[in-house]
């Protein structure tokens, strides 16, 4: 299977932004709850039934935790891992195949932050902490921005190998998308190692 073979997704239907109560109490629970979506909406342009949003998210966070970089703040890149994707809990996984344009994807999510920080948490310190976090990972400044992005390279092409191996399928599109892209030197000799193991078993 290759991404030519994916069918095209439906329309995508966005569920409307969270009105606040103004109950701080009530909106935060609300914001809780919104949560659940990123464990059960799926990532796309694959297989049917792939993992959830959370899934990848969650695997990220333990990669960093391996990290032996000493220059980098892992604490910081746990949590840019486990807040780069929460937009998606509004706007879900879009991808280039939708025809919805980078400059819309952006602001849909930069809306659906907005609605999460300021509509649900009230602009609490937390809450400016998660923003802050997803704005340096958008923006791809900072070491702990880059090396994140490259767990997000890395983590695709992990679920890509194991997809091949559960279901006897080919999905070289999305290593040639992800390895060659790789520029933190410990994530880049991790992603070797994946191709090595891969070329030897095929």
């Amino acid at each position: 299977m290759d991404e030519s073979e994916i069918p095209p997704p439906a329309k995508r239907v966005f569920p409307p932004l969270y009105v606040s109560t103004g109950d701080a109490s009530i909106d935060r629970l609300a914001f809780f709850h919104v949560l659940e979506r990123l464990k059960t909406q799926k990532r796309t342009g694959w297989i049917p039934n792939a993992e959830s949003i959370s899934d990848h998210m969650y695997r990220m966070a333990v990669l960093a935790m391996c990290t032996s970089d000493s220059a980098l703040d892992v604490s910081k890149c746990v949590m840019m891992a486990i807040v780069h994707d929460l937009a998606e809990a509004q706007v879900g996984d879009i991808t280039p195949r939708e025809g919805i344009s980078k400059q819309e994807k952006q602001r849909l999510e930069a809306e659906a932050m907005h609605n999460f920080v300021h509509d649900m948490l009230h602009g609490s310190p937390a809450a400016l902490r998660i923003e802050a976090l997803w704005n340096e990972y958008e923006e791809g400044e900072t070491n702990e921005a880059k090396f994140v992005k490259d767990l997000d390279r890395l983590e695709m092409a992990l679920q890509a190998r194991e997809y091949e191996m559960a279901h006897a399928l080919d999905l070289q599109p999305f290593f040639d998308s992800s390895l060659p892209h790789l520029r933190h030197p410990e994530v880049k000799r991790w992603g070797e190692d994946l191709a090595q193991t891969r070329s030897r078993s095929r």
